[in-house]
């Protein structure tokens, strides 16, 4: 796909600590001191959502026009990164890992290679959803891989979901048996990219204008209602892609989110708490411990992703943080990364502020 829209394209490969091999997708800069980002996706994406909207809106596409080194990551278990030095994606072994894994153990392996392959630091991350909970968890529990990194822009960021708005959290007390039930059928993966949604893709949304209603009304069940920034026409393009893919584990501890109102570590249940954390609780991410500078992004119709958990992340976050309200009221969780007018309402700012951040000093909260 990026070939196709003219830009040049690697694939790298990257081993985490814990073994698992995850792909990179890079658009290399053109030149070899150009400034390295590197993008990661939400839940149940890849590094393709970056790029399924054309040269003009897609945000790879973007960055790369600006002369920047754009690193595209895949977390454990999507499409791209199915494979581990011993285990197989058949074995449950495989699944148990959950956002916290991909903090502590896939962003710092993708981190510490971008740093070692263009010998300077990482200029900026830029999470979409799951993308910034699992930095969050690497800034609090690893914070010495921050020192690699200029400086951080949260996309739709999400540590807190007291106050989710999406039909999800109805879901979120039945949890616990969700994962039993799915662990006792085999089924440790969630929502993989197959056959059936390739004919989907294919097919299902692309037969007339009244189906494809349907299939982006269910993504706007979840995400928040936006018909005017949605491209209908990048429906077959996102099906062929996402799902991407996730563990079962990965939802159960966002549903725990919900219920606890915390942004607090994997809860095994009292017993086994207390052998894991030596307390019956399992304990909070350390947000204090998180120095860099950061740029974070909310919008009102966010039904994942909050104002109210935002500003709560905000008031708890003692770095300098940079907060911008999108300044249109549909704006939902998706609009990020393939909405209509996300360059303008968006990428425009996201662009200023890196390169305010090229110059000292100039990052205010």
């Amino acid at each position: 796909m990026i070939k196709k829209a003219g830009y040049p394209a690697e694939a790298h490969v990257v081993l985490t600590s814990d073994g698992y091999l995850l792909t990179l997708h890079r658009i290399p800069g053109k030149d070899k001191d150009s400034l390295p980002v590197l993008l990661q996706h939400g839940l149940l994406c890849s590094s393709a959502d970056w790029i399924v909207a054309d040269k003009s809106k897609g945000l790879a596409y973007i960055l790369a026009d600006h002369g920047y080194d754009v690193w595209l990551g895949n977390f454990r278990g999507n499409t791209y990164s199915r494979a581990h030095v011993s285990l197989s994606p058949s074995d449950s072994q495989f699944w148990n890992f959950s956002f916290h894994e991909l903090g502590v153990h896939d962003i710092p392996a993708m981190i510490e290679y971008i740093v070692n392959k263009t010998s300077q630091p990482l200029h900026t991350y830029i999470g979409h959803s799951m993308g910034t909970t699992a930095f969050y968890v690497m800034a609090s529990e690893k914070p010495t891989f921050t020192r690699m990194v200029r400086t951080m822009v949260g996309l739709a960021p999400v540590a807190f979901l007291e106050h989710i708005q999406s039909p999800i959290r109805y879901l979120a007390p039945f949890a616990k048996d969700f994962e039993i039930l799915a662990h006792i059928l085999g089924e440790d993966e969630f929502l993989p990219q197959n056959c059936v949604l390739r004919w989907l893709a294919r097919h299902g949304c692309d037969v007339d204008l009244f189906q494809e209603k349907i299939c982006a009304n269910m993504l706007f069940l979840l995400c928040g209602f936006d018909n005017k920034q949605f491209n209908y026409t990048l429906l077959p393009i996102i099906l062929n892609h996402d799902p991407a893919g996730a563990s079962t584990k990965t939802l159960v501890h966002y549903a725990q989110m919900i219920e606890s109102g915390k942004f607090r570590m994997f809860d095994y249940g009292t017993e086994k708490n207390l052998v894991i954390y030596n307390a019956t609780e399992p304990p909070d991410y350390k947000l204090a411990n998180i120095k860099l500078p950061m740029l974070l992004f909310y919008s009102d119709n966010d039904w994942l992703a909050s104002v109210a958990d935002v500003k709560r992340l905000v008031y708890s976050l003692t770095n300098k943080v940079t907060v911008y309200h999108v300044p249109f009221p549909n704006f939902n969780h998706l609009d990020y990364i393939w909405g209509k007018d996300a360059p303008e309402l968006v990428y425009q700012k996201l662009l200023q502020y890196m390169k305010q951040v090229e110059e000292p000093n100039m990052i205010s909260r």
